[in-house]
């Protein structure tokens, strides 16, 4: 195996080492600390759940059904965990006789990849402690990520990055600084969040190390790519949306066939998944800024052109404008 011929930020490397080495902590010894989830607070606040969009609900109903999303908020985060993890393993190869800093702070991110995933296993069998039966997540996480690592290496980077990023922005943002959520709930994200921050870092640089590698035709194909794997998150989130809103109308109203409002809880639910998991992402300054970046003009036209349908999902109060191509 060759050395990159791309030129490696090593002390950038090196500072994601030095924080994920002083950040690093135990899922049972700092997170969980034999805690239950205590289900007369919400899981998710209004600013993620959208619950606040359903104003017939009852305050018990909007708790539940942020507890809901705030599961599936877990395992989401479990399924797309998967594939990271592979990636920036394959990823780490590349430096196996080049810079040896890199490929030690890509494996330090694997490492941490595979501790999130068993904790947000945890965090499943935490929730089913408590929560009534009938909640269903049955998205195959290796189909998932066999699927999206037979993408192009770029959008593979371009879409990691985009989640990374998301989950800092809705820590610091919404999670952490919002009041009447589970404690456990909080501590999870807040944890999870140290160490993400590393990641994102190192998704940016292994982007843009990937951006300068490729051609431009490349690069083009790999766009297309980007926008392919959109539309797949988006078919897991109609999916689950389906799932959850099923759920919760069983759980509150009895059969959703039969119940009033199913319709509306469903669209909401839809509407704050795509918000959560894609909308949020597109807008969010930084991602917005590299895929700017790293594409030209008629490239963001083409992909905010596919990505339209989606951009109607923000929160009702008001939110920023789609910048993906300004």
């Amino acid at each position: 195996m060759q050395v990159s011929p791309t030129p490696i930020d090593t002390q950038r490397y090196a500072r994601c080492i030095a924080n994920s080495r002083r950040i690093r902590w135990d899922i049972d010894q700092d997170v969980i600390r034999q805690r239950r989830f205590d289900l007369a607070h919400k899981f998710l606040p209004e600013g993620l759940s959208l619950a606040d969009e359903l104003p017939f609900l009852l305050p018990d109903e909007q708790r539940f059904l942020s507890q809901i999303q705030g599961r599936t908020y877990a395992n989401i985060f479990r399924l797309v965990e998967r594939f990271v993890g592979v990636k920036i393993l394959d990823l780490s190869r590349e430096h196996a006789f080049g810079d040896q800093v890199a490929m030690e702070a890509l494996v330090r991110f694997t490492d941490e990849e595979l501790k999130h995933q068993e904790l947000f296993r945890r965090v499943e069998l935490l929730a089913a402690e408590g929560m009534p039966e009938g909640y269903h997540f049955e998205h195959d996480a290796n189909e998932v990520a066999a699927f999206v690592l037979s993408k192009r290496t770029w959008a593979v980077l371009a879409l990691t990055c985009h989640i990374e990023l998301v989950s800092q922005a809705h820590y610091r943002a919404s999670i952490g600084t919002a009041s009447g959520l589970s404690d456990l709930f909080k501590d999870i994200f807040m944890f999870h969040w140290r160490e993400e921050s590393q990641h994102a870092i190192l998704d940016e640089l292994e982007w843009e190390r990937e951006n300068v590698r490729i051609t431009d035709a490349e690069r083009d194909a790999a766009v297309d790519d980007l926008i392919e794997l959109v539309g797949a998150v988006d078919q897991i989130l109609q999916k689950q949306a389906d799932a959850d809103a099923a759920y919760f109308m069983r759980v509150v109203r009895g059969d959703m066939r039969e119940a009033r409002h199913a319709t509306e809880v469903q669209a909401v639910v839809l509407k704050a998944y795509r918000w959560t998991y894609i909308v949020s992402g597109l807008l969010e300054p930084r991602f917005a800024g590299l895929l700017n970046e790293m594409t030209t003009e008629a490239q963001r036209i083409r992909a905010d052109t596919a990505l339209a349908p989606l951009m109607y999902a923000t929160p009702a109060s008001g939110g920023p404008t789609p910048v993906m191509a300004a």
